[in-house]
């Protein structure tokens, strides 16, 4: 089928991510016991802050009494994003040719913290205000307050752009997303590392 719109992922796809230097900040800060980052219970608690149940003002707090940690709001912020790298001016242009040949869409787990960071990082950059001048829409779980991988995310995307997953592409690096999206009948591709979205277009086509 051919492939009309393309859904991307952010995070491992646009931008690299790291999750192991901001446990490593955490641990500067003087955590009692880093372990806990990679603990259920902490993925459970990121979860929440990614589906915006959250504020940020409560997350922080939150991560204060699980980590047992004396921080200020700044410190936690920082730690926090530390896990982004900035976004790659060739990845913006290989999305500008891309958009020249697909309706576009952006689709990522994401929350307040990191949002406020990256689109600065767009804005001050790229001179784009928002994502959704750069991709034809996009799509936050924070806002949404739906996360991949549950199906209800990709079904309200593909409502609200009146899409048919069958000419639909969606791209991201993590298998389970991937396989939720494929059991609603879109086409996809996972980006595994050393991979980058530059290798699977040219001049704007998807070759993969």
């Amino acid at each position: 089928m051919e492939i009309k719109n393309i859904i991307f992922d952010f995070g491992g796809v646009i931008i690299d991510i790291d999750e192991t230097l901001t446990i490593n900040e955490f641990a500067k800060l003087g955590t009692g016991d880093v372990s806990k980052a990679a603990s259920p219970e902490f993925t459970a608690l990121i979860r929440k802050f990614e589906r915006g149940i959250f504020t940020p003002d409560v997350f922080r707090n939150k991560l204060r009494d699980f980590l047992d940690l004396s921080a200020t709001d700044q410190e936690i912020d920082d730690a926090w994003n530390a896990l982004l790298f900035d976004i790659p001016s060739e990845r913006i242009e290989v999305i500008e040719q891309v958009k020249k040949n697909y309706n576009i869409f952006l689709l990522s787990n994401s929350n307040e913290i990191h949002y406020d960071l990256y689109v600065r990082d767009l804005q001050l950059r790229f001179d784009y205000n928002e994502f959704s001048e750069l991709f034809h829409q996009a799509y936050f779980s924070f806002d949404v307050h739906l996360s991949k991988p549950d199906e209800e995310i990709y079904e309200f995307v593909l409502n609200q752009e009146g899409l048919d997953p069958a000419e639909t592409l969606f791209i991201d690096d993590k298998a389970e997303n991937i396989e939720a999206a494929a059991k609603l009948g879109l086409q996809t591709y996972q980006l595994i590392k050393p991979e980058r979205i530059r290798d699977i277009f040219k001049n704007g086509e998807f070759i993969k």
